[in-house]
């Protein structure tokens, strides 16, 4: 089946200028946008309702004017903050926008530290926060022009994009190493590989704890931390998400959506489906076909 792989690798803007800025309505394009990572920079800024993100396993809820920064490599996701609509806008843009000529000091200095993991910056910015407040007018001009940022207003982007850079270093701070797990949540990204492709499988916790080179105790510990929940609970939420988009997407009939997904007791699956979408596999497919009858997915939406 195709689905959203963890690691996007989907160029977002040109390759001469890698950036780009989506649009996303909750539910009204999508539910969630389970856990991936990607190489580029990401702003995630909430324009009315509530919206939900997850970095690193740590869940945030944005209200309108709030921001999350999303550092290259960061695990996230994006989804329904219980039953509220949202809208927001995905802000993206690649490392080697910043980057001059060869021995570039300013992209060695000021861009590198955050990718090589020497330098992080706290992810959610309140609408009255200092960071935010100092921010706000670049990413509202992004928003703005953002229809015309590849014709018209290339300079007054880059222009944007660098104030946010220098905003994002005054507010950076060094990483202590020895306080920042990150080689182990490295090694736990094999879970979610593993996962990705032998979903429709049975999966055990001490076979995906094996993928990663830790015993079961140690590697539950550090999947919780990781995600914010259990192994189990990530397989069956994962599982659950490729069933609604099958749901959404095709005409195949409920109990085989139920048995690609690795449901094996059909009981089991509406249950554990409608204590995640509040509604049965029929219902949420009758309101997908409606939605997408009513409005069509537009160029603006969020990346696939």
């Amino acid at each position: 089946m195709d689905h959203t792989p963890l690691h996007e690798t989907k160029t977002h803007g040109t390759a001469s200028f890698p950036f780009t800025v989506y649009r996303g309505i909750i539910p009204e394009y999508f539910r969630s946008f389970p856990l991936h990572w990607h190489d580029e920079f990401e702003l995630i800024y909430c324009v009315q309702g509530k919206v939900l993100v997850t970095v690193w396993g740590q869940a945030y809820t944005l209200c309108a004017g709030s921001l999350i920064v999303v550092l290259p490599r960061a695990v996230h996701s994006i989804g329904q903050c219980g039953s509220a609509l949202g809208e927001y806008f995905n802000i993206m843009f690649h490392p080697m926008l910043f980057k001059g000529p060869e021995d570039d000091p300013c992209y060695e200095k000021y861009v590198l530290p955050f990718l090589n993991g020497e330098k992080t910056l706290d992810c959610c910015h309140p609408s009255d926060s200092p960071f935010n407040q100092a921010v706000t007018p670049c990413i509202l001009s992004m928003l703005e022009h953002r229809r015309d940022s590849y014709s018209t207003h290339e300079l007054l982007m880059k222009s944007c994009l660098f104030l946010l850079l220098h905003h994002m270093n005054q507010n950076s701070t060094a990483v202590k190493y020895n306080s920042l797990p990150q080689l182990s949540y490295g090694r736990l990204k094999d879970a979610l590989y593993y996962v990705q492709h032998f979903y429709d499988q049975e999966i055990s916790v001490k076979a995906a704890a094996r993928q990663c080179g830790f015993s079961e105790s140690h590697f539950m510990k550090l999947f919780r931390e990781f995600t914010g929940m259990s192994f189990n609970a990530y397989l069956v939420n994962y599982r659950l998400d490729l069933a609604a988009r099958q749901l959404s997407e095709t005409g195949l009939k409920v109990i085989d959506i139920a048995e690609n997904c690795g449901f094996r007791n059909h009981s089991y699956f509406t249950r554990a489906f409608r204590q995640k979408y509040g509604e049965t596999p029929l219902e949420y497919r009758k309101a997908a076909h409606t939605s997408h009858t009513q409005s069509a997915p537009t160029a603006s939406s969020p990346p696939a």
